[in-house]
């Protein structure tokens, strides 16, 4: 199999969309084949590091709360693990069977307060258009360019500037995200009813749980034990979808020039985090194989990496790296670069 993508024609122009799909696709197929046996292994396996963490802090309460908030770091570890596996369950990887998909990622979805079936179409969303200047929609972290930002009055820039604020990015952010928005998702349409009995169905079975949980442990037991967790999780679920597009060569073009394939491996970065914590992350962090091909499922992203070098040539961050990324806000469409607040001197003059 040729591992060189054909040119268009003899005056070695870009290859034509479809033959770019084409070579990718001969590349990933191999990869995109689910398991039952891997899948099960890794939900049962952290399912009880889950339940042990939970019963774990719960006991730590009798001791120091300051140990409690110390076991809830695995705790949100295995949490958002199990989030990782409701995301490959979305996109149909994580189970061979459609129908088992959707039963693991509706339950699971419950575990993180999300609503499955919600969540799946808007993720679906941002997978359709990611990098598209003219589609920017459900699922994205709102970016705007350099010249839409000075075309906004000081109020709407400053209500922007706060949006972007990492701190409010991984606080206030998740606690409405997970706690708020997911109970009641008012920006999607009336006609979305699959979703919207996503949904109901998660509250439900939510506050099922949330009843059952008081009566065995007690209320101020249960808030001290889940709140840290969720809140901790839904952070990490933040930062880590956050970073993988949000970087200085990122990808961002109008639609006429858009390339979902040149998003996938330009518009989406190898998050390098070390064995630990790609297992606590369920690989997440090989994010251009992920936009390439959602159909790997997340036990197959590694072998996937280690065996193709054409996946190798993609925007590596470390952690130290990533958290100057944090400090970029605005695209620039002249430089073709994600730039900071700072920028703004340069534009404006």
């Amino acid at each position: 199999m040729s591992r060189t993508i054909p040119a268009q024609g003899i005056h070695n122009q870009e290859p034509l969309p479809v033959e770019v799909a084409r070579y990718w696709n001969s590349l990933l197929a191999p990869y995109m084949k689910s398991s039952y046996g891997k899948a099960l292994f890794q939900l049962v396996s952290t399912l009880a590091l889950y339940a042990l963490g939970w019963y774990l802090m719960y006991r730590s309460l009798e001791v120091s709360y300051w140990l409690t908030l110390l076991i809830a770091i695995p705790t949100t570890g295995f949490l958002v693990r199990l989030f990782i596996f409701q995301h490959d369950c979305g996109h149909g990887s994580f189970l061979p069977s459609r129908r088992a998909n959707d039963i693991v990622g509706f339950f699971l979805g419950v575990l993180m307060l999300t609503p499955f079936k919600y969540w799946r179409r808007t993720h679906a969303i941002h997978h359709g258009g990611s990098g598209d200047l003219d589609r920017r929609s459900f699922g994205d972290i709102e970016t705007l360019t350099v010249e839409e930002y000075l075309a906004l009055s000081p109020g709407k820039r400053l209500g922007y500037r706060v949006y972007r604020n990492l701190f409010v990015l991984l606080t206030i952010g998740p606690a409405f995200q997970f706690l708020i928005k997911h109970r009641f998702p008012y920006d999607i349409p009336r006609s979305w009813k699959r979703e919207w009995y996503s949904v109901m169905w998660t509250n439900l079975v939510a506050v099922g749980l949330f009843l059952v949980g008081w009566k065995l442990v007690g209320l101020k037991s249960l808030l001290m034990v889940q709140l840290p967790i969720t809140l901790m999780a839904g952070a990490g679920g933040m930062w880590l979808f956050y970073i993988q597009h949000q970087f200085e060569d990122t990808y961002w073009e109008r639609h006429e020039e858009w390339s979902f394939h040149k998003a996938g491996i330009e518009g989406s970065s190898f998050y390098d985090l070390g064995p630990i914590l790609h297992w606590f992350t369920g690989n997440i962090g090989y994010h251009h194989i992920h936009h390439l091909a959602s159909r790997v499922p997340n036990y197959k992203l590694r072998k996937c990496f280690k065996d193709l070098p054409e996946l190798h040539e993609v925007t590596v961050l470390s952690i130290p790296k990533s958290f100057h990324c944090a400090t970029l806000k605005l695209w620039d469409e002249e430089h073709k670069s994600l730039v900071g607040f700072r920028h703004l001197k340069t534009a404006e003059a």
